[in-house]
């Protein structure tokens, strides 16, 4: 009786030990956890004739996050199924504008017209401290023109005079300095003619004139035009949700039980190595009844 015991107790070990592997098999493996994103509105209501009930939830999202996380799958809500209807992007990204002008300054080593304005570009792009941007254009009205420092030049001038009918030939009857176009010139040479007793003096007198003039100018213009703003940069997306068409249908379809309760579909795996075990149980009492009847038949034919 021992001797055929120990064969049935193993065969009940094996058929456990082939089970727990696949069990151990199906275990599902921890998966990352996606990063969620919350509406910031969720609203109920009803749309058309029929009243259809609806659910929208709306998110509001910035350029770095991702349209594509945003939940669409079905959901249960008062024992009614609701699923993805339609989404809508509304852009919320708003655009100020204001006219702006910006004054631009330059040198230039001439004040003629002609060679200014091929220093002065016909657009220039303007960035504000505030944010704004534009293409502005060249007013050409606005364009002045200044020197930008002095410099002064000499020169020697002179000029002459004569003194006619002098009685002596004698320089103390010639003025020692004249004017002369407001400067002051002296007395250099003189030359002296005799004509009929008398004398004729022609006197030369020198001197130095000086000039200003502009070393440079400076070149002012303005550039003016419209120069805008982005003042936001978010995305509003809406979810809208309706009841599922075949609600019914899909609710009469028997579904695997979640995880964590219900009937768990792995244990069919076990089922044949249980059916084998039994089987072995009772073909193990069959031989063993066998054997005491045919025991029992020699002692009883001694």
């Amino acid at each position: 009786m021992k001797k055929r015991a120990v064969p049935l107790f193993l065969a009940v070990l094996t058929a456990c030990a082939l089970a727990c592997p696949a069990l151990a098999a199906e275990a599902p493996s921890p998966e990352a956890t996606p990063s969620v994103l919350y509406p910031v509105e969720v609203l109920e209501y009803t749309e058309g004739d029929r009243a259809e009930p609806r659910i929208s939830k709306t998110y509001e999202l910035s350029p770095m996050d991702d349209p594509a996380l945003i939940p669409t799958g079905d959901f249960e809500r008062s024992g009614c199924l609701y699923t993805l209807l339609d989404i809508v992007k509304e852009d919320q990204t708003e655009t100020d504008s204001k006219y702006y002008t910006e004054t631009v300054t330059l040198d230039s080593k001439s004040k003629d017209m002609e060679e200014i304005m091929p220093l002065l570009a016909a657009t220039c792009e303007a960035v504000t401290e505030d944010g704004y941007t534009g293409l502005l254009t060249l007013d050409t009205a606005s364009i002045q023109v200044e020197a930008s420092g002095y410099a002064t030049s000499t020169r020697n001038v002179s000029a002459t005079r004569s003194y006619p009918n002098l009685s002596e030939a004698d320089v103390s009857l010639v003025p020692k300095s004249i004017e002369d176009s407001g400067r002051t010139l002296t007395l250099a040479d003189v030359q002296w003619q005799e004509a009929g007793g008398f004398y004729n003096a022609a006197a030369t007198y020198t001197g130095t004139a000086s000039s200003k003039y502009a070393t440079g100018y400076t070149v002012t213009a303005d550039y003016a035009g419209e120069v805008t703003k982005t003042t936001s940069g978010t995305v509003l997306y809406t979810a809208v949700f309706g009841l599922a068409e075949e609600q019914e249908a899909v609710t009469a379809i028997p579904q695997p039980a979640a995880e964590g309760g219900g009937f768990d579909w792995r244990w069919l795996l076990v089922l044949p190595a249980g059916a084998g075990v039994v089987g072995l149980v009772f073909l193990g009492r069959f031989l063993l009844q066998k054997y005491k009847s045919k025991k029992e038949w020699k002692e009883y034919n001694k």
